[in-house]
């Protein structure tokens, strides 16, 4: 025993010893410092605030599948009904809430020098397919880019856009006529990826898809695998790299699959040597940025191949899934209610009828009870739940209520707005639960309070391709409705109930409807 207690002696009083007791002092200090951190940080500051469980903030419960996003939403939003605003905690973020029509106007514009960008998701170094596209970019940097992008959707932009993007929606609206035994039970989602697929592929890239007919083609497969976030695999992968970017690339973890930044890479690639080699120039995106790699100056940020597939790949990525949940969205609320679907289809009737069987761009702007329409889904089922931003100076905010202080938010905070309990607070839109397109008539709209209804944001970071979503959504909805009478089924959900393993909206039976043929 003597010599197991000699031993055992020697090895505490060893350096090795005294160097690994200190290392663990100081972690285990360091973990109750973090702990103590999250849990008293807006406490220390005197607001209204939700407790938190170090690490995963207060959203825990949406990680652990508790709670849907949409329902986390919701109970942040009316745990304090008469506060401007609410603490919370994004992992080791702090994180306000905004609750105040009058605070999200100061955050989004009046003072957007402060809260100029968004909290990435993944770095350059991690993943240069996200982290370099303008959603990420910071900045001088996301201003050039924002500036170079800008042209893209302007309004004559649009228009020359238009007729490609007519092009789809006539195609797939006769892909569906001429396969009735589709139509008996349609997953919307399913079919409204293959659309907006085509779409990007023809106006951003150049490139001409059918995803109907060729229905394993590579645009829509790397499409699924990009936007795949329901796994339980993809949510910790999420979690890792926000939480540990440097450990990640280390590891040799990206946000997205290797072989779709390399797909997109190649795709980008080989379409530019092509239109360089053969003088081919189209007004979209890629064109675009070609133009601008092009541009030399001692201002002027070098643009690289990767900086031009990242914008091009956000285009897609963006398109690709929320434009077609909008659709869906849009779809089912028509079919459910016949009434609103009965009198869409005699507007769009109407302009078809005037443009001798097809529907032009100056019809398209014309079609109010479709922008009616189309509006009311955005706010009943907004494209994402919070908007955020992250404060690049420190930021005053008011007290969040009478007897409260007011706060100084510190650089590297961030700020949610909550677009979705905003939509649905009857404070604001009355009945919030019932799809009525009248609260956007002429007479109505202009009482709806100014910054209640965010879909897309406000300001200089407000979604730079809204105009593109809102027409390509609008001539699919104004091709199907021409040929089909939307008709709920077994399968459709009404009342929609969201996927608790979704970040995004997204019924937790799926989007399913009957596309009845219109007798002419």
């Amino acid at each position: 025993m003597e010599p197991s207690s000699s031993s055992s002696s020697w090895l505490f009083s060893s350096p090795f010893a005294f160097l690994l007791t200190t290392l663990v002092s100081i972690g285990v200090l360091k973990a109750i410092a973090v702990v103590y951190h999250q849990c008293m940080y807006w406490k220390k500051r005197g607001i209204p605030y939700i407790g938190t469980v170090p690490g995963l903030g207060s959203s825990w419960k949406v990680f652990l599948r508790r709670m849907s996003f949409v329902e986390y939403s919701d109970l942040t939003y009316k745990h304090e009904p008469d506060a401007k605003y609410i603490g919370l905690m994004d992992m080791a973020t702090p994180l306000v809430l905004l609750r105040d029509p009058d605070l999200i106007r100061d955050v989004m514009v009046k003072d957007f020098e402060h809260f100029p960008d968004h909290k990435s998701f993944a770095s350059e170094e991690v993943d240069p397919l996200f982290g370099k596209n303008v959603f990420s970019l910071r900045g001088n940097r996301w201003k050039e880019m924002r500036n170079t992008l800008s042209p893209s959707f302007t309004a004559s932009k649009m228009k020359a856009m238009f007729e490609l993007v007519s092009k789809c929606s006539c195609q797939f609206a006769e892909y569906l006529a001429d396969h009735p035994e589709l139509c008996t039970s349609i997953d919307t989602k399913e079919v409204f990826r293959r659309y907006t697929t085509d779409v990007i592929a023809t106006s951003a890239f150049g490139i001409s898809v059918n995803s109907m007919k060729d229905r394993n083609n590579e645009f829509f497969i790397r499409g699924l695998e990009a936007t795949d976030f329901g796994s339980f695999k993809s949510l910790l992968k999420f979690i890792f790299l926000r939480a540990s970017p440097r450990l990640g690339k280390m590891l040799g973890m990206s946000f997205f699959p290797p072989a779709t930044s390399q797909f997109f890479k190649r795709i980008v690639a080989e379409t530019i040597k092509v239109r360089e080699e053969q003088g081919i120039v189209r007004p979209d995106m890629i064109h675009l940025l070609m133009q601008a790699r092009d541009k030399e100056g001692p201002n002027v940020h070098e643009m690289t191949l990767d900086d031009i597939v990242a914008q091009a790949f956000i285009f897609f990525f963006a398109g690709f899934e929320t434009s077609a949940t909008l659709m869906c969205f849009v779809a089912h609320e028509l079919a459910v209610h016949q009434d609103i679907q009965d009198r869409l289809w005699e507007e769009v009737e109407r302009h078809f009828a005037e443009g001798n069987g097809e529907i032009t761009y100056e019809a398209m702007s014309k079609m109010v009870y479709m922008d009616m329409v189309v509006s009311e889904a955005l706010r009943k089922y907004p494209p994402v739940i919070f908007i955020d931003r992250l404060c690049a100076k420190r930021y005053e905010l008011p007290p969040a209520k009478p007897g409260c202080k007011s706060v100084i938010i510190e650089p590297d905070s961030m700020t949610w707005t909550p677009v979705y309990a905003l939509h649905h607070d009857p404070k604001y839109f009355p009945n919030p639960s019932k799809f009525d397109p009248e609260r956007f008539s002429e007479e109505n709209k202009d009482n709806i309070v100014p910054y209640t209804y965010v879909p897309f944001g406000h300001g200089p970071r407000k979604c730079i391709g809204n105009r593109f979503a809102l027409m390509e959504t609008k001539l699919l909805i104004a091709h199907l409705i021409h040929r089909f009478v939307f008709k709920t089924t077994e399968k459709t959900s009404e009342p929609i109930v969201f996927d608790k393993k979704q970040f995004a909206l997204l019924p937790e039976k799926g989007f399913w409807i009957a596309l009845e043929k219109r007798q002419k």
